[in-house]
């Protein structure tokens, strides 16, 4: 067994992977950008390596420097995590030249999987099932439309080089094709360096199933699957072992064709080979298809653990090491059930935008496990994905792992930015995904109702505007209440856009009417708690003007500031500004355009993604404040429209 590894990451994964070798007697070393100098990871391990600037290119992606840290430090191999160069072939040559161990497949059984369509040829070859679809060199844009129309549409044009949704784009009708094509095309160079596309049928009710293998580079063995059907943008939002449905049939089907991918390829370590399921009549033998694998531990691999047992990060340091498998197949067993939520600072009623900010209050409930990589008082940033945590129940029944994560949700409690929260307890009460109804496409038919925003009660906003005058104490203090008369106290606080004035009026040190517009609500503190119309108050964390009340998954209030009011509230409708900080790809707009409302003016790169950011009103377009390639901070004005009165004139 190695005495000391470098991993090759941060954040959650990175932390997840130390945990692992701390338990084994192993030592750690840590490697960190600018951005990431306090980070989680870097005080969990032994020793940490500044590796450069906050942008991935300028540290994460820098394999000759992580590698001098590995040998700096006296490592005797690296773990990549997932993400950044876990599936680069090269930084795997280049480890190994170093003398290193790379904890993870080969460089050739990545290369042999990392582009889909030489994959796909390759299952093929395998007797693994694969989906309908181009896969070929040619990457002509009228030669790659007649494909479409040959395969049948609904297609999805796919980035060879692709992963996490990205180049990917569903083209449900031969007009689309073009456009869905160029924009694929963009987001493929932006996150990969390679444009090529393949293009496959759309399984048109498909479900998103996955076998966890694991090899020591001759023999492989399956660890059961995983339902990742819950998806929005591709993007897998909850994840659940074993999956919904699932025969011993088909279970031992997909399993043994995940076998044979890994055995293929001679893969070593853990990996997970993705298939794309018809769920329109149930689970079948025959209706599975091969879509890609991913040669590395994914984010998801918590179901499985808790399924299965196994530590699978312990696996892949034991097998790097020169152990054989750690178990038969026969030896593997399921036990329960487990799903996995991905929590993000992300914006949600404003179509899931990436958020930034300071956890001013962190904390998540006992009787779940949760993966993080923050702590109260991080900052998300700008340069890597805004994800919280990863939350992970188990249970001996579906049924009983899902309530569990209804609790966990419940009492998960985020202070200091916006996050999904919210939006992941609406789906774990969605009838049909209760049921084990799932399909890819769940999340976008039931959108609208799984986004709408509550609003606070009357009593939850007379709560915020308490703490927010510091009348939240436990105990009364000394002198807490007028002799002579009610304690009158006001301050304005902002739910989203909505502010309103809670008025507190003390009745003694004890109980208080509160004024929330025209609604009263009666406050008394009742052994040693503060309860608004009989119930007692949420828990509270308080930061920077905001206020968190921990109550319906969190809600953030602003302490308004009525001297500190902008000034000119027409401006908003005038200014196209960056809803965040991230890169300008390009620019659609130029003096004297005219727009409407909805029209793409520019799309901005930010979190990995790319968004498009649209005119909020038809204008003329009065000055261009940006251009493509500029790094703009949240709120930078991009285009700025004429004032409407001047149009007008």
């Amino acid at each position: 067994m190695f005495n000391k590894i470098l991993i090759a990451n941060r954040g959650e994964i990175a932390c997840r992977v130390m945990e692992t070798a701390r338990a084994m007697g192993v030592k750690t070393v840590a490697v960190y950008s600018d951005a990431d100098a306090l980070s989680k990871h870097v005080a969990m391990a032994d020793e940490a390596v500044h590796i450069g600037g906050s942008a991935p290119a300028e540290s994460y992606l820098k394999g000759d420097v992580i590698i001098a840290a590995a040998q700096e430090t006296g490592a005797q191999a690296i773990h990549p995590g997932y993400g950044f160069l876990s599936e680069n072939p090269d930084f795997v040559d280049a480890v190994e030249k170093a003398g290193l161990v790379f904890i993870g497949p080969s460089a050739e059984a990545i290369r042999k999987m990392g582009l889909k369509d030489a994959a796909k040829a390759l299952m093929e070859e395998a007797g693994v099932p694969v989906v309908p679809g181009y896969h070929g060199d040619n990457q002509d844009a009228a030669f790659l439309a007649a494909e479409a129309e040959k395969i049948g549409y609904p297609v999805l044009i796919k980035a060879v080089a692709g992963g996490g949704g990205k180049g990917m784009r569903l083209v449900e009708a031969p007009e689309e094709f073009a456009d869905a094509l160029a924009s694929a095309q963009g987001e493929a160079i932006t996150a990969f360096g390679n444009a090529d596309v393949l293009i496959e049928k759309y399984v048109t009710q498909p479900r998103h199933v996955e076998v966890q293998v694991f090899g020591d580079g001759t023999h492989a063995v399956h660890l059961f699957e995983r339902d990742c059907s819950l998806q929005r943008r591709h993007q897998k939002v909850i994840e659940e072992a074993p999956a919904p449905g699932m025969s011993a049939e088909v279970r031992e089907a997909m399993g043994q064709a995940g076998v044979r991918a890994a055995e293929a390829i001679g893969y070593k370590g853990a990996g997970t080979v993705e298939f794309i399921v018809d769920g329109s009549n149930g689970l079948r033998a025959d209706g599975f298809w091969f879509m890609e694998m991913n040669t590395r531990l994914q984010v998801e691999h918590p179901v499985t653990e808790a399924i299965t047992g196994v530590d699978l990060v312990e696996w892949q340091l034991r097998v790097a090491a020169g152990e054989s498998l750690p178990a038969s197949q026969e030896e593997l067993t399921i036990f329960g059930h487990s799903f996995e939520v991905r929590l993000y600072a992300e914006d949600v009623p404003k179509g899931f935008l990436p958020a930034t900010g300071t956890l001013s209050h962190l904390d998540f409930p006992e009787g779940a496990r949760s993966d993080s990589g923050v702590r109260t008082g991080d900052t998300i940033s700008p340069f890597y994905d805004p994800m919280i945590a990863k939350i992970i129940t188990h249970g001996p029944t579906r049924a009983v792992a899902l309530s569990r994560m209804r609790t966990a949700l419940a009492e998960t409690q985020v202070g200091g930015t916006v996050t999904n929260l919210a939006f992941l307890g609406a789906l774990c009460d969605h009838a049909g995904f209760a049921a084990g109804e799932v399909d890819t496409g769940l999340i976008a038919r039931d959108l609208d109702d799984l986004v709408q925003e509550v609003a606070p009660t009357a009593a939850q906003t007379a709560w915020a505007g308490m703490v927010a005058l510091g009348l939240n104490a436990a105990s009364a203090p000394e002198g807490g209440f007028n002799l002579w008369g009610p304690l009158e106290r006001s301050v304005t606080i902002a739910h989203g856009d909505e502010e309103v004035v809670v008025k507190v009026m003390m009745d003694g040190a004890d109980k208080a009417e509160v004024l929330v517009g025209e609604t009263t609500v009666v406050a008394e503190r009742i052994g040693g708690g503060w309860h608004l119309d009989g119930k007692r108050a949420a828990p509270v964390g308080v930061s920077d003007g905001k206020v968190s009340v921990f109550a319906r998954y969190g809600m953030e209030f602003d302490v308004v500031d009525p001297l500190a009011r902008d000034a000119d509230g027409g401006a908003a409708g005038n200014v196209i500004a960056a809803p965040m900080p991230g890169l300008v790809k390009a620019i659609f707009a130029e003096p004297g355009q005219e727009v409407k409302e909805g029209d793409r003016l520019a799309i901005l790169e930010a979190m990995k993604m790319e968004h498009s950011l649209l005119a909020a009103r038809d204008g003329i377009v009065a000055e261009v404040l940006a251009h493509a390639g500029d790094q703009v901070q949240d709120g930078a004005a991009l285009i700025q429209l004429v004032e409407e009165d001047e149009e007008a004139a």
